[in-house]
C-alpha cells in the first residue's frame, strides 16, 4: 500500500502519543515559623511542592499562620522529631533562628531528608561544619536560599566576567539591607531572635553581610579571603540595643579586594553590586538592571539579563529539582554547602575583626 491512505493506517494503529507523566509533588516539611521568609512558601501556589508538615512549639503562632494561609490544622506538629516521624516530608525547609540549623540538619539527615536552611547557613564556623558533616555522611543535600540566588542579573555579570568582558576582577562591591526590621515592621517573633546577638550571631554583619559574602565567593571560584576586616557600629542603639546595626567588611584576595556593606541604616531597601575589573566594570543596581563599560574607550551599555531557567527561578522549584536529582549542584553555587561554609568562614573572621579591632585570616579549610 501507498500514498497518503498508508500513513493513515499507520497513525490509526500508533494510536494517540502518551504524555510524560507528571512528577508527584515533593512532600515538604516546615521546620519553624519564625523567620518572616516563610511566608514565600506558605503563599506559594504552585503544585510542584505540598507541604505535608509544620513542626512549630508555639502553637499560638501555628494557628495564626494556618488561619491566614488557610491551612489544615493536621499539618501542624509541636516539634521536629514529630513531624518528621509522622508526616515523613521527602526534603525539609528550615524557617527559624540561625542558631536552630544545626538541629534540623542533625535531625533530617539520618533519615535521608533533604534540608534547604534560610541565610546564612550559619554565623559560627563550628556549626557549619558540623552541619557539612552531618549531610555529607547521610548524603543529604544541604542548601542555603538567598534571595539574590533568584535573580537574573547577578548571573548576567558572572557570564560576563567569566567570558572575560571586563578582564581580571580587581574590586568587587556589594550593598546589601534596608532602614531596619522595626523599621520595616517584620514580625514581632522574627525580630525577637534577628536582634538577639546569640540565636542571630549579630544584627546587620550577619543579616546581610552573608550576601556579599556569598556572591564574592561565587564570582571568585570558590576561594576564600586571605583575610577579613570588618567595622561594626551601632547607629540606633536605643532600637538596637544588642547588636550591630551597620557593618562594612573588607575581603583582600591575591588580585582583588570585596567591600560587603551591609546596613539596617540604608534609607531605602538595597540588594545591589559593582564588580570592577583590569579595563572595564558590570553594574547590577536590581533583580533585572546590568550595566556593563568595557573599557575607557567604550560607552557604557544596558544588558538585557535572560530568565534563569526551568527550576532555577524559584527557590522551591529547585529544592524539588536537587531533591529528586534533576538539578545538580557545583561546589561554589549560590545555593551549595562549599560555598556557604566558606561564608561562614567569612562571617566568622569578621565578627571577630569587629570585635578585636583586627584584620583577621578565616580559619582554614
Amino acid at each position: 500500500m501507498r500514498g497518503p491512505a498508508a500513513v493513515a493506517v499507520v497513525v490509526a494503529l500508533a494510536g494517540p502519543v502518551a504524555e510524560p507523566a507528571e512528577a508527584p509533588a515533593l512532600r515538604l516539611g516546615i521546620a519553624g515559623l519564625t523567620h518572616s521568609h516563610v511566608h514565600g512558601i506558605l503563599g506559594r501556589k504552585a503544585t510542584d511542592v505540598r507541604i505535608v508538615g509544620i513542626a512549630e512549639p508555639n502553637r499560638e503562632l501555628a494557628e495564626r499562620y494556618a488561619e491566614r494561609y488557610g491551612l489544615d490544622r493536621s499539618l501542624l506538629f509541636g516539634s521536629l522529631a514529630e513531624m518528621l516521624a509522622r508526616a515523613r516530608p521527602e526534603a525539609v525547609a528550615a524557617f527559624g533562628s540561625t542558631d536552630e540549623h544545626r538541629a534540623v540538619v542533625e535531625a533530617c539527615a539520618p533519615r535521608g531528608v533533604h534540608v534547604m536552611v534560610e541565610k546564612p547557613l550559619a554565623f559560627d564556623l563550628r556549626e557549619a561544619l558540623a552541619m557539612q558533616a552531618a549531610a555529607e555522611r547521610h548524603r543529604i543535600r544541604l542548601l542555603t536560599n538567598l534571595e539574590t540566588t533568584w535573580y537574573p542579573s547577578v548571573h548576567t555579570a558572572r557570564r560576563l566576567v567569566r567570558e572575560g568582558a571586563i578582564g581580571e576582577i580587581r574590586k568587587v562591591l556589594v550593598n546589601d539591607g534596608h532602614r531596619g526590621p522595626k523599621e520595616i515592621g517584620v514580625d514581632p517573633e522574627f525580630f525577637e531572635w534577628l536582634t538577639d546577638p546569640v540565636r542571630n550571631g549579630g544584627g546587620a554583619l550577619t543579616d546581610f553581610g552573608c550576601y556579599g559574602a556569598n556572591l564574592v565567593t561565587w564570582l571568585m571560584g570558590g576561594a576564600a579571603p586571605l583575610s577579613v576586616t570588618a567595622v561594626t557600629q551601632q547607629v540606633k542603639p536605643a532600637i538596637y540595643p544588642r547588636v550591630d546595626d551597620e557593618a562594612t567588611i573588607v575581603l583582600a584576595y591575591p588580585r582583588a579586594t570585596a567591600i560587603l556593606q551591609a546596613s539596617w541604616n540604608w534609607p531605602v531597601n538595597r540588594k545591589d553590586m559593582e564588580v570592577y575589573g583590569e579595563r572595564g566594570y558590570v553594574l547590577v543596581p536590581d533583580r533585572s538592571t546590568v550595566r556593563l563599560r568595557r573599557d575607557e574607550a567604550s560607552a557604557e551599555e544596558q544588558v538585557l539579563p535572560p530568565a534563569l531557567p526551568g527550576a532555577r527561578q524559584d527557590p522551591f522549584a529547585y529544592l524539588a529539582a536537587v531533591a529528586r536529582g534533576d538539578e545538580a549542584v557545583e561546589p561554589e553555587d549560590l545555593s551549595a554547602l562549599g560555598n556557604n561554609v566558606t561564608v561562614a568562614r567569612i562571617l566568622d573572621a569578621a565578627r571577630e575583626s569587629a570585635r578585636t579591632g583586627r584584620t583577621v585570616a578565616p580559619a582554614p579549610r
